[in-house]
Order: C-alpha cells, then sequence, then structure tokens
C-alpha cells in the first residue's frame, strides 16, 4: 500500500474537499451518480408492454431521491452530518415545531397502502401496490411540487395497520390512504385522524368526492336544477360512493333525494344488517332494483361495474339527466351509447378519452399542497369544500390557449361538454391550493 498517496490524498480531501470530480459534480446542487440505465425499448402500441416498458427503463420504477443541499467539501459533510446535525437535532429536541424548518417534513407525504384494493384489480398484496403508490408520489411532485414517498405495508390486521402507520407518522407532513379495501379504510383513517395532527386524507373516498362534487354542482348549472331538489342515485355503496354522498349532503343535497344500490339491491329501511356505511343511506322507499330507482332521477353516480346502466333505464330518467359512469376501464354506460338514447344527457366518466373525466388529479395534489403550506393539522370539510369550489369555478373561466393545444383542441368553453377543467390545467395548482390555504387558515386549523 501506498501510504504517502494515502496521507496526501486524506490532507487534499481535509483542506479541499472532495478531488478530480467534474464541475457540474462539485457544483452546489450536484446531482448523485445515476443507476445503471439501459436504452428505452420503442413504442409499440401495444398497452401491456409499453405499460411494462416504461416502468423498467431506462432505469426500473418512476421515483428517485435528490439531494437539496450540497455534499461535496469536507465543510459539507460536517454540516450535513456529524457534528454539525446534533444541532437541528437539539433544536428540534426542545421545539418539535423546528422539525418543519430544519428537515423536509413540511413538503413530505406518505402515500400509504396495504394492497387490499389496487385499483378494479382487487386484494393483490402490499407490494403489488407498489407500482401504483410510486405513480401517485409521480403525480404529487408533477402537479404539485410535493415530495412523497410510496410506503406498502404487508399487513391487513386493523390494529397493527394504524399502529404501523402511527408509529411512523412523526416523518411526514401528511398521509396519503391508498388502495385500502372497504370498510377496513374507514376505521383507519378515522382513527389515525383522531391520533395524529398531520392531514390523514384516503384519496380513494375524499380526492373522489371533490372531484364528483365539482362536476355535479357544474353539471347541475348546465342543466338548470338545483342540488337540494336533485333526484340522486348511487350504485356501489364502497369507500368513495360513501364519501361522495357525505360530501354531497354537506352541500345541500337533500338526503331524502337519495337512494343507494349495492349488490343486495336498493338499500332501505327494512334491511338489518347492514354495515354503518351503508346503514346510513338505508332509504324509507319502495325501490328494489336500480331500474326502479332511477324513474325520474336527476342524476346517477355510477362507483360500480361495466355496463350496468341499461339504456333503458337511462330513458326513464328526468329531463337532462346527469350521468356519472365511473367503472374503469369499461364504464356503467359509455357517452356515445348514453347520446344515442337521449340527446339532452350531460355524461362524465373516468376515461381521460371522452370529455369531463373525472380525475383525482384535479383534487388530490392542491389539496396537499394547500394544507401542507398551511401546516394544517387536518383536511376537514371547509378545506373540501373550498377545493370544490375552486375546481368548479375554473371551469367558467376562459381556458388558456396552452391547455387547447396540450388537450387537442380550438375551442372549449362552459357547458354540458365542459364541466370539469382539464388535469393539465395549471391554473389548479394556484387556485385550488390557495383555496384549500385559506379554508385551513379560516378554520383554526393552520399552524403558519
Amino acid at each position: 500500500m501506498n501510504w504517502n498517496k494515502l496521507i496526501n490524498v486524506a490532507k487534499d480531501v481535509l483542506e479541499n474537499g472532495l478531488l478530480d470530480q467534474p464541475d457540474e459534480v462539485t457544483s452546489a446542487h450536484a446531482t448523485a451518480k445515476a443507476v445503471p440505465s439501459s436504452p428505452v425499448p420503442a413504442a409499440t402500441g401495444d398497452l401491456r408492454t409499453d405499460a411494462l416498458n416504461y416502468h423498467q427503463y431506462p432505469v426500473p420504477g418512476k421515483l428517485s431521491i435528490e439531494l437539496s443541499k450540497p455534499a461535496e467539501t469536507a465543510r459539507d459533510l460536517t454540516l450535513a452530518y456529524s457534528p454539525g446535525v446534533a444541532e437541528p437535532v437539539k433544536a428540534i429536541a426542545e421545539t418539535p415545531s423546528d422539525a418543519y424548518k430544519y428537515t423536509m417534513k413540511g413538503n413530505l407525504v406518505a402515500v400509504i397502502s396495504n394492497g387490499t384494493a389496487i385499483l378494479g384489480l382487487g386484494n393483490l398484496g402490499a407490494l403489488a401496490s407498489k407500482p401504483v403508490m410510486e405513480g401517485k408520489a409521480l403525480l404529487f411532485k408533477r402537479f404539485a411540487g410535493v415530495d412523497a414517498i410510496d410506503i406498502e405495508v404487508d399487513c391487513t390486521d386493523t390494529e397493527e395497520l394504524i399502529r404501523t402507520i402511527a408509529n411512523i407518522a412523526p416523518s411526514f407532513g401528511g398521509i396519503n390512504l391508498e388502495d385500502i379495501a372497504s370498510p377496513q379504510c374507514f376505521e383507519v383513517e378515522n382513527r389515525l385522524k383522531a391520533m395524529l395532527d398531520i392531514p390523514v386524507f384516503h384519496d380513494d373516498q375524499h380526492g373522489t368526492a371533490i372531484v364528483i362534487a365539482a362536476g355535479l354542482t357544474n353539471a347541475l348549472i348546465v342543466a338548470n336544477k338545483r342540488l337540494e331538489d336533485a333526484k340522486i342515485v348511487l350504485v356501489g355503496a364502497g369507500a368513495a360512493g360513501t364519501a361522495s354522498l357525505n360530501l354531497l349532503l354537506d352541500l345541500g343535497a337533500n338526503k331524502a333525494n337519495i337512494l343507494v344500490v349495492d349488490k343486495v339491491g336498493v338499500l332501505h329501511t327494512g334491511m338489518t344488517d347492514l354495515p354503518p356505511h351503508m346503514a346510513q343511506f338505508a332509504a324509507d322507499t319502495q325501490a328494489r332494483t336500480l331500474a326502479d330507482a332511477l324513474v325520474g332521477a336527476d342524476v346517477f353516480i355510477g362507483l360500480s361495474a361495466p355496463n350496468l346502466l341499461a339504456p333503458e333505464m337511462l330513458l326513464s330518467m328526468a329531463a337532462m339527466p346527469v350521468v356519472f359512469a365511473m367503472a374503469n376501464p369499461d364504464p356503467e354506460i359509455r357517452p356515445e351509447v348514453a347520446k344515442q338514447v337521449r340527446n339532452d344527457v350531460i355524461i362524465a366518466t373516468g376515461r381521460s378519452d371522452y370529455p369531463n373525466q373525472v380525475n383525482n388529479v384535479l383534487c388530490f395534489p392542491y389539496l396537499f399542497r394547500g394544507a401542507l403550506d398551511a401546516r394544517s393539522k387536518e383536511i376537514n370539510t371547509a378545506m373540501k369544500l373550498a377545493a370544490v369550489d375552486a375546481i368548479a369555478s375554473l371551469t367558467h373561466e376562459v381556458v388558456p390557449s396552452d391547455v387547447l393545444t396540450a388537450n387537442n383542441l380550438t375551442s372549449l368553453s362552459f357547458g354540458a361538454e365542459y364541466i370539469l377543467p382539464k388535469a393539465n390545467d395549471q391554473r389548479l395548482r394556484e387556485r385550488v391550493s390557495q383555496a384549500v390555504y385559506q379554508a385551513a387558515v379560516d378554520s383554526g386549523v393552520a399552524r403558519c
């Protein structure tokens, strides 16, 4: 071993920092050496092949970690780690809120799942949910600049799941629960909200509810109807369906005008063994089937299964019916079929290849952006209602040219084909985030 050379290298590191690095690496915002990459295969046109290639190349997965501080010189490393790091440690121990000042907590969200309800694929386990959770984190960063990390918890026991999430919560400014099956998701979210002093938000429930509420607000304006008068039929009394109805009630819907249909048929007061999230919507009605429920209905909200809304059912609805057919990838009724049956129908789906896509990305990145900026203790009803109003209001304004170009459109204005903003409308970040932030302040849950 050449001891003289080793001593000289050590001396240079101590005096000058790391040696012999190219300029771009020794810059203040150095980029870590990338994982070895592979060429990206050309698109094939086959969805499965292209999706797998997208996730595998040029490096596996959709996320990476970047440095926000220089870490090149001996002084940098002294400040970043021992002994310098002891100073923020002591500050946070004395004043816990200083974690927002000295760490990334204030811009960090945990995207957590146990894989028991992955998209429409069902219970495929925690590990299989990872691509979805990485995708959610990608959307947080892309649309709202929120740093998010996916956490897959291999656990189906409710108590253990709650305990695990609660134990890691101090690291984060907020928690986004995802793809946790109903009814477990209700207990997990409600108990964590009571235990923690940071926002806990099950996007499958409330993100969907917020976007549905925004779209329905506008659809009823087009139809010249009022929410408090509208007869609403919802199919699919799971997490999203229950949350959607509760939010619509907060907006002024009349519970007496709501019928809910699930696998057992119309939920009615004669049913004595319904779980709590269904029992709250059991109606005093003689209707027993979806066809019965839809006669004269103003609104159909589907969170269920493909092709469930038959043409004759749509024909039985009231004038200018509003249809939210959100089963994916195949809706309860396809827009082209619905419009053949009723030329006055106002229809939204969960798909991007039709107008009026009900897409949670219109909501959750900006909801958390506003909550994090306010250092909010929670995401409450006032904040959700503020998001509804901000999303709905945007469609009443002139659509920017960049949004038209991105969606291959020459014009777009408020009406039956435009009741929800486009997902790539950059105005959403400012409008929704600011509305949520202000609602947090006004409702007394902000700590900014």
